[in-house]
């Protein structure tokens, strides 16, 4: 399929909405193992058990007849975009913003889609996504004034909103290079070893970082065990990693990144509610307010 194609029918829709589901999932458990392991030992760990569970089901990939070795450096840019930048930047920002505004303030995906697709990839931009995307900034820009202007003026952003926006460029990029049609059919096909092949490649530079997590502080940190971390660290293997992944990229295959991307903007509205529930960070009226301009990007992006 065309990377600028969009077919938005029932089966696309569950798959992207899935993905936003299991990742706000992820963005409210993260926040609350902040708490008892390091973010970027957490990530290593996390997609240490998904290779695991994939290993049976898709790894023949790594033998060294596979046709990974002929495009590895394709496969090398997707771990390093997805599994080990993506990921450990979204847990970094959670240790010092609320899971509700790392979702909102990585709202602000559909223009990096824009932006990554019309000087990488030659795609063309729309009124329609230039507006949905609009609607989508606004949204952000809300949720970062907790619903007055003036505050805008005065606006001071924590680390953590620093760390997500640039998740969100490492994020587009990698949505992007989902589309390219390589030589290596064979392993698209299966989308086990599909996801294997990034995992394999996003360790690599995941246990580079965690070493420096570990090795440079003065202090080095600590992993408080127990078997609510265990479950935690199940659930994020297993849901947000495998479930999720597989999803958004059959999802992109479908629809299109830039669609795609406006379907992400819905994981706030699931964060919100999950934080409600397990975190007791209810949702305020300028949420709302969010919710409603992000939702409107995704209607009038999806428009024919």
């Amino acid at each position: 399929m065309n990377a600028s194609s969009q077919r938005l029918d029932l089966r696309t829709v569950l798959l992207l909405t899935t993905a936003p589901l299991l990742w706000a999932g992820n963005a409210v458990v993260g926040r609350i193992a902040s708490d008892w392991i390091p973010p970027v030992t957490f990530n290593l760990l996390r997609w240490s058990i998904a290779l695991l569970v994939l290993l049976p089901l898709g790894g023949w990939v790594l033998r060294r007849s596979s046709p990974l070795w002929r495009e590895w450096r394709y496969y090398a840019l997707l771990g390093l975009l997805a599994i080990a930048g993506y990921n450990t930047l979204q847990y970094l920002a959670l240790h010092t913003s609320s899971p509700l505004n790392v979702t909102l303030v990585a709202s602000s995906m559909p223009v990096w889609m824009l932006l990554v697709g019309r000087i990488g990839f030659g795609a063309a931009v729309t009124a329609k996504a230039l507006v949905g995307a609009a609607l989508s900034l606004g949204g952000v820009a809300v949720v970062l004034s907790q619903g007055e202007l003036a505050r805008l003026l005065q606006l001071q952003f924590v680390a953590g909103d620093g760390w997500i926006l640039l998740a969100a460029f490492s994020w587009a990029w990698y949505s992007w290079l989902l589309t390219r049609r390589q030589g290596e059919a064979e392993i698209r096909q299966d989308w086990a070893a599909f996801l294997l092949a990034q995992i394999a490649f996003g360790l690599i530079a995941s246990a580079g970082l965690s070493a420096g997590e570990w090795l440079l502080p003065a202090e080095p940190p600590q992993i408080v065990w127990s078997w609510q971390l265990a479950a935690v660290l199940l659930f994020v293997a297993l849901g947000p990693a495998l479930i999720a992944y597989r999803c958004w990229g059959a999802g992109v295959g479908r629809a299109g990144p830039t669609l795609a991307s406006f379907f992400s903007n819905m994981t706030p509205l699931f964060a919100a509610l999950l934080s409600a529930a397990l975190l007791g960070e209810p949702p305020r009226l300028y949420h709302v307010v969010a919710f409603a301009l992000i939702v409107g990007g995704i209607v009038v992006s999806a428009r024919r």
